[in-house]
């Protein structure tokens, strides 16, 4: 077998077929799922993406003149993006690529670039499928390919890729988000796959309220491939021309998954959505994202250790019952466990989202970080220095020291910093609106008792 044939083996037909038959074709095979079938044949049948395929817009603009160079769609599952990168394909006439990153290799993608280096006028399109997954060798594998033309390269990824995909590549690459599908465009195509005889599953003459393919579509969390491939099953459930109704989501809502992957983009985004609901006063908020986490299947001492960490960064001194409570939160989390632990994080987390907020002990932290970067470091005035062991006290260090329980209120009137700082500014919410009244006292007795 000559190296060609090799070539040929590896992609399906021989080098020169490869331009036309590496285009997705856009008749559907009988065998392929529901979703395959269904898939757009141009880049106007994409739905729910029109902020990117809206005529005039940057990437029909690209398609067009078919001058682009490599592209990066980042959104969720079922959101579109391999449709969107075969639909390129097929309306640029270029040769079509598709590589999954689980499953290639270094070997794979250098008989790729070889191949692409001698077919320049293919203008190859080289479509990865879960880009993150490549490493970095792997990915710098690509770039000197992409910066000469030699393919030019569509990745998909679920996962955000300033994390994930090299600097170099990314910055090679126009990236374009894509979004979950509102329930109504899911459904549209839910109802079209209903009628269509050639594609979909019209030839069994299926029929479908709208609320029923409403409610499948919310049950999907904007997934359409996986929408699709749920129609799909419950019409095989049923005897040709028989309705589907809600009686048949039933099942199909009991095994709700919700999407959610940990230490992943929805890991991240949901206790984001979680810390700035509890720090914006909002139970309610708050309280839908822990439930999201917990069925996400979250470690419930991750979302412990954020709610003590929200105590001190978010309510601080305006409530000082916030920290031990949701220290004991934390604990009762490792020892009592799931399911039960479920109901301390929502103690603990409608107390935060409930109690009254203060960041004094943030930005009190902040500004004396500040002081040490843009200030000469102070020296420890001489009466506050440790006395101990005989040459200290040679030294004078401690002399001078006022006991402050010696004195009203504990004010002795010493000062503390020999350059005097204001860093600590109390907020008016909860207990601290006490304490700011009692500085301002102290305050003033200071300046009637000061000394050196």
């Amino acid at each position: 077998m000559t190296r060609d044939d090799e070539q040929a083996s590896l992609f399906g037909s021989a080098e020169p077929e490869l331009a036309a038959s590496s285009v997705p074709s856009a008749a559907p095979a009988t065998h392929q799922p529901l979703a395959a079938r269904m898939r757009p044949r141009a880049l106007g049948e994409v739905v729910g993406q029109e902020h990117i395929t809206r005529a005039g817009s940057l990437l029909p603009q690209l398609i067009a003149t078919n001058r682009f160079g490599s592209l990066l769609f980042y959104g969720p599952p079922g959101c579109g993006k391999t449709s969107i990168a075969e639909a390129i394909a097929r309306e640029t006439g270029s040769r079509f690529v598709r590589v999954n990153a689980v499953m290639s290799n270094v070997a794979e993608l250098r008989e790729i670039l070889a191949i692409a280096r001698r077919r320049p006028e293919a203008r190859t399109i080289l479509f990865i499928d879960e880009l993150h997954r490549f490493n970095k060798s792997q990915q710098d594998l690509l770039l000197p390919d992409v910066e000469e033309g030699n393919v030019r390269l569509i990745g998909a990824t679920t996962h955000n890729p300033g994390f994930y995909v090299n600097p170099p590549l990314l910055s090679r690459s126009h990236l374009f988000r894509l979004e979950p599908l509102a329930t109504e465009a899911v459904a549209g195509v839910l109802r079209k796959a209903l009628a269509d005889a050639e594609r979909g599953l019209g030839a069994r003459g299926h029929r479908a309220d709208d609320k029923v393919l409403s409610d499948l579509a919310v049950l999907c969390d904007g997934d359409l491939r996986r929408a699709l491939n749920a129609l799909e099953v419950l019409a095989l459930s049923l005897p040709e021309q028989a309705p589907i109704t809600e009686k048949e989501l039933e099942v199909f809502a009991r095994e709700r998954r919700i999407r959610y992957d940990a230490d992943e983009d929805e890991h991240y985004d949901t206790i984001s959505a979680f810390i700035k609901s509890c720090r914006g006063s909002d139970p309610d908020a708050a309280m839908y994202w822990l439930a999201k986490m917990l069925a996400g299947g979250e470690d419930p001492r991750f979302i412990a250790r954020r709610l003590v960490i929200l105590a001190s960064e978010d309510v601080g001194l305006a409530d000082p019952m916030a920290l031990p409570l949701t220290v004991a939160a934390h604990h009762a989390c490792d020892f009592i466990g799931l399911p039960e632990a479920e109901l301390t994080l929502a103690h603990a987390t409608l107390y935060i989202a409930t109690t009254a907020k203060s960041n004094s002990a943030t930005l009190a932290l902040g500004e004396a970080r500040r002081a040490l970067q843009e200030q000469p470091v102070q020296p420890v005035p001489m009466p506050l220095r440790d006395k101990g062991g005989q040459a200290s006290k040679r030294a004078g260090h401690g002399k001078g020291y006022l006991y402050a329980h010696d004195f009203p209120e504990n004010i002795s009137g010493q000062a503390y910093l020999e350059k005097p700082l204001t860093l600590y500014a109390p907020k008016s919410a909860g207990f601290e609106a006490k304490i700011a009244e009692r500085l301002a006292r102290w305050k003033d007795l200071r300046a009637q008792r000061a000394t050196r």
